[in-house]
């Protein structure tokens, strides 16, 4: 593996190269994967450079949202810039400007060191800032669209800045432009949030309630909260340092009202919530169902305390992985005539 740093010019921008980079260490689903070049960035400037000048490149911030298969021939960006600060102030609110490359978690955490609330139900949501709106990552009844304000980022090809308000990301349920529209043709750079001065925690959804009931706390704040949230995915969901997997593998899918009262009829146990007229059916439970959960094929499994994580217990390929996912797929739909959308971005 060669490791040096190269010159900007029209081929070679400014940034940190490793030829022939095992993908390994930079994804948590820790597969055996390469890529013929990865650029590591800390510096705007250098990015921009990267974004005129890189062909085609694949954006890579924590890697947890990501299952790379085989040798990656495209060049793989890797975003690392760094720092928080706050922008904008009332006796309200705080505008906060993040940037890219921050851990997701540790800006929670920081958010409720500052007394600053909105994020405290996405506590342990692993990956980077950046990656956030994209995925418009959302747990426990909040959506990083409640608290964002808006983004800067880079276009590709011309490295022109580009801002970004909340109606112009267009954000759904795990979706924004940046997943349709505008895919592959952006790199966030910075993310602004809306935080809240005035505590309003929110601790009906999933086991919050129960959690901070058994802890014996009857006023939480959002330290409360969060140290709650953290606990039940820690109680959930599997350590990526121990055991490789990109958390929830499948979307929940969202069907018709009339599709959901009818597999009502047939299977009178399966749960669904509101998601406007819609109804969301998660998908642990369909994965659940058709067996899946807990079994294992070679080194890919489904997670025995969470259908809905998909593992690497070795050495696995993103093509094992990935096989073990299209078994899945098929078992649900066969069943439920619902076909399962893989959450995590697929690198071929």
């Amino acid at each position: 593996m060669t490791n040096h740093s190269i010159t900007p010019s029209p081929n070679n921008p400014r940034v940190e190269l490793i030829n022939q980079a095992s993908l390994q260490p930079f994804t948590t689903f820790g597969v055996s994967s390469t890529c013929d070049h990865l650029y590591r960035i800390d510096e705007i400037e250098e990015l921009r450079l990267a974004t005129q000048y890189l062909e085609d490149p694949l954006i890579l911030g924590g890697g947890s949202n990501i299952l790379p298969m085989g040798n990656i021939t495209r060049n793989v960006l890797r975003v690392e810039l760094k720092g928080i600060e706050r922008v904008e102030e009332t006796d309200e609110y705080a505008l906060v400007k993040i940037a890219a490359g921050e851990v997701w978690h540790n800006v929670v955490l920081w958010a409720i060191d500052q007394d600053l609330a909105g994020i405290e139900n996405l506590s342990l949501i692993p990956g980077t800032t950046g990656a956030a709106p994209i995925q418009n990552i959302g747990a426990y009844g909040i959506e990083l669209s409640s608290v964002f304000h808006s983004l800067e980022a880079l276009e590709l090809g011309s490295g022109q800045q580009k801002d970004f308000l909340t109606e112009d990301c267009r954000f759904g349920y795990r979706d924004s432009i940046f997943k349709n529209d505008l895919r592959g043709r952006m790199v966030i750079t910075s993310v602004t949030l809306k935080l809240s001065k005035q505590h309003n925690v929110h601790t009906s959804y999933g086991a919050i309630q129960q959690t901070l009931e058994e802890w014996n706390i009857k006023d939480p704040g959002i330290r409360d909260v969060s140290k709650a949230v953290i606990h039940i995915r820690q109680s959930k969901l599997p350590d990526p340092a121990q055991l490789g997997n990109a958390g929830s593998f499948f979307k929940n899918p969202v069907i018709s009202a009339s599709a959901f009262e009818d597999l009502k009829k047939q299977y009178p146990e399966i749960p669904g919530y509101p998601a406007g007229n819609e109804v969301k059916v998660p998908a642990g439970w369909l994965i659940e169902t058709v067996g899946w959960k807990g079994k294992r094929v070679g080194n890919v499994g489904s997670y025995a305390k969470q259908a809905l994580v998909l593992v690497n217990f070795g050495e696995a390929k993103g093509e094992d992985v990935w096989a073990f996912a299209q078994e899945i797929i098929g078992s649900v739909e066969q069943k439920f005539a619902i076909r399962l959308v893989p959450e995590v971005n697929i690198w071929s």
